[in-house]
């Protein structure tokens, strides 16, 4: 028999080359097509479009195809062994993540069984890998401290996840636990593949780092596979270093890939929320916070590898004292969680429809203002009570915590997909609602701050409109309270402080109990503001109440419902809204500058009872078309679709439809939206006593709530005549002029027209 032929210099020099430039050609195929289909998705999401999941596993086995190509070439066919080792185990770690991917199938929102289906996967693959892999790795004497070194690696390395992120509930952390665990014993052999002929012989540290730069390239095709969109870049920065402490202890003999690599996994999969991950929440939100966890995992993968070769390839700790450094770092861990992290389950809920709603029919005809809102708290609370009982009862002797809602006949129940099902099949439900939580962060983004003065004449919003023509005429909202459920409110900006209507039940903080109305992000502050402001508002002469039911951009059902059940009843923080509410300080009007879309857990006809409610009360709803223009039937996420709400969308100050602007038709056919208002460069007031400039729809609905104020202080009789002060709005309004398609009919793109002031309260005087 010959020998094999021993590589030359030149190939082996041509080899490391094309090893090189295949290995960057794997990393950029690895990461590309996943961060821009990722931003892709998350923009079209931003303009009310929702991306097939299909597109994630087609991307993933297109770019297999694109990369894989030249590695399975290079592992067939390069003369040198690495080089052959290197091509195929990339070839063989990319399938694998391709794999992987189709767990994305999974809509969105529904983490358990995301990670239900990676962990299924990934333990699949395993073990056919295992089964028909081929030779396992050449016998080397056992090390008993390998397994305890590669867990105190691993553990070093989930100490940043532990400080930034926070997890979410039982199941769901569970399963995230199991998940790791899986695609770790999917890339153990792989990855010992790509490391085991770098054991003996040569520099240590030169030895290490090829190995680790072999290692890290196949770790990252895998990789890409782990995580729901965003959470997989997370993983594409922090597990790839991971290969150089790989490296590293396997100069000292055969690692736990397991032991390592689990908790490396755990601490995206567990403790990042994909939902908070979109640009939506802002760039220093659970994205921001993830990659700071991602990038201080990946550097502390170099120091552990460092380590690891500078001093435990010298001393030669027992096994025991390996063991006790394992111990250690958890401690650690756990320190660092409870001490700094944000320690705590933060699991997802459920919230359940019940299938008989309030019967409000004939309150219209009642003519006291307060006996109307009254009688509506009372029916609402009345029928929730009856029907909710059983329901309740079942859910003490489970002992499964629960809110109870009145406003939607609804319960929130602390309590995950198994539950759902067994929830969904009861006779007096309808539905079955997700309702996300938020998890919390290690520190709040500052709000937003103006970085203007105060404007010296009216600007041109409230010119357009002729707001000030009215308030020549006297009229300015006095008498009339404006309610807003938003992100909250400055309540000592200059522009405000004087028109708070003050007293126990004039502010709700549900989440932080501030006493007094403050705004961690600023969106609330400048939309109450341009409603009632002084010197930027509508109706200046009005009052505002406020609730925060956005603290971060990111609501629920029980949000949203908490701020409205505050609004139609008012209680002082504490008290039970169910039995404490004064429905007789409920305000005339609502500005909502929010739509609860399906990713936070709302359905097309969820919140249709909570709105119906209000009408029925005599308060007017007044909310934001969306941002999700300038295609057709773009107006999608309730409160905006629904008939009793006037909704309005967005122009400039040349009265052109803003391309951002939702259009219609809604759902089920209503021509949307009502009436149109300023929302481009809207000059109002932000946190800290400054103004600025903000468009968007929420920025026109202000303007609207404003008008009704100055309508209904101009003609009392007229609070709560609803459908009287609609007819107004609609026929006083001006020609707006509508861009892009017309979506049907021009109603669907600018509604009646741009809301006149002057014209609606001179309406309504006569």
């Amino acid at each position: 028999m010959n020998s094999p032929a021993v590589p030359s210099r030149r190939a082996w020099g041509w080899s490391l080359a094309l090893t090189i430039v295949l290995g960057l050609w794997m990393l950029m195929w690895g990461v590309l097509p996943q961060a821009g289909l990722w931003l892709v998705t998350d923009a079209l999401s931003l303009e009310g479009t929702v991306a097939p999941r299909w597109l994630w596993p087609l991307v993933a086995v297109a770019a297999l195809l694109i990369a894989g190509v030249p590695a399975l070439l290079l592992g067939q066919l390069s003369p040198v062994w690495f080089a052959r080792t290197a091509g195929r185990q990339w070839l063989l770690a990319a399938g694998l993540g391709a794999l992987l991917g189709f767990a994305r199938l999974v809509p969105p929102t529904y983490h358990e069984l995301y990670l239900a289906v990676l962990a299924a996967l990934a333990a699949g693959a395993a073990l056919v890998h295992r089964l028909v892999g081929g030779r396992p790795e050449r016998r080397i004497e056992p090390d008993r401290r390998l397994p305890w070194l590669s867990l105190a690696a691993g553990l070093l390395l989930l100490l940043p996840w532990l400080w930034v992120g926070a997890l979410g509930g039982v199941t769901e952390t569970v399963l995230a636990l199991v998940a790791a665990l899986a695609v770790a014993w999917l890339a153990a052999r792989p990855l010992l593949a790509l490391t085991v002929r770098f054991a003996g012989g040569g520099n240590a540290w030169g030895r290490a780092a090829l190995g680790g730069l072999l290692a890290g390239v196949g770790l990252a095709g895998l990789a890409a596979g782990v995580g729901e969109p965003a959470v997989q870049l997370l993983a594409l920065l922090s597990v790839p270093p991971v290969a150089f402490a790989l490296a590293a202890l396997r100069r000292l003999g055969v690692p736990s890939v397991i032991a390592l690599l689990t908790p490396v996994l755990f601490g995206p999969l567990a403790l990042v929320d994909a939902d908070e991950t979109s640009l939506v929440l802002g760039l220093h939100d659970g994205l921001f916070w993830g990659g700071v966890g991602a990038a201080a995992a990946g550097a502390l993968a170099l120091v552990a590898a460092a380590a690891l070769l500078a001093v435990f390839r010298r001393v030669r700790l027992h096994a025991w004292l390996a063991g006790a450094l394992a111990v250690v770092l958890a401690a650690t861990g756990a320190i660092v969680y409870v001490g700094l992290g944000q320690p705590g389950l933060t699991g997802e809920r459920l919230f359940v429809v019940m299938r008989e709603q309030a019967d409000l029919s004939g309150l219209s005809a009642v003519a006291d203002r307060t006996e109307r809102v009254r009688q509506t708290y009372e029916r609402l609370v009345a029928t929730a009570e009856r029907t909710q009982a059983p329901l309740r009862a079942e859910l003490r002797s489970k002992h499964v915590s629960f809110t109870p809602f009145y406003l939607v006949n609804g319960v929130e129940v602390d309590a995950g997909p198994v539950a759902r099902q067994w929830l969904a099949g009861r006779a007096d439900v309808l539905h079955v609602l997700l309702n996300p939580q938020l998890r919390p962060l290690p520190a709040a983004a500052e709000p937003m701050h103006g970085s203007q003065a105060a404007p010296a004449t009216p600007p041109w919003n409230l010119t357009l409109i002729g707001a000030d023509r009215v308030w020549a005429g006297g009229t300015t909202g006095k008498g009339i309270v404006v309610g807003s459920s938003d992100s909250g409110v400055d309540g000592t900006h200059p522009a405000l402080r004087a028109n708070f209507r003050g007293g126990d039940d004039s502010w709700l903080d549900p989440y932080n109990g501030a006493a007094a109305p403050t705004d961690p992000n600023g969106h609330g502050t400048h939309t109450v503001a341009t409603a009632v402001g002084a010197g930027v508002g509508v109706a200046p002469g009005a009052t505002w109440i406020a609730c925060e039911n956005l603290p971060r951009n990111l609501g629920s059902m029980s949000n949203y419902l908490t701020c409205l059940q505050f609004m139609l009843a008012p209680y002082t923080p504490g008290a039970d809204p169910w039995h404490a509410g004064r429905p007789e300080r409920a305000p005339q009007v609502l500005t909502n500058s929010w739509g609860c879309p399906s990713l936070e857990g709302c359905d097309a006809f969820s919140m249709r009872p909570a709105i119906d409610a209000f009408t029925a009360a005599g308060i007017f709803f007044v909310a934001a078309a969306g941002n999700t223009g300038p295609g057709c039937s773009s107006i999608t996420d309730p409160p905006a679709t629904y008939a009793s709400t006037l909704t309005v969308g967005a122009v400039d100050r040349n009265t052109r439809v803003a391309e951002f602007s939702s259009r219609g038709p809604s759902l089920d056919g209503l021509a949307k939206p009502d009436v149109m208002a300023p929302g481009v460069d809207v000059l109002s007031a932000l946190p800290g006593g400054g103004y600025d400039v903000l468009s968007g729809t929420s920025m026109a609905a202000p303007h609207v709530a404003g008008v009704v104020a100055l309508m209904w202080s101009a003609n009392p009789a007229l609070v709560g005549n609803i459908a009287r002060t609609r007819d107004i709005l609609r026929s006083t309004a001006r020609p707006a002029q509508p861009q892009g398609t017309a979506c049907g009919t021009e109603a669907n793109t600018v509604g009646a027209g741009l809301v006149d002031a002057y014209a609606a309260v001179q309406a309504a005087k006569a």
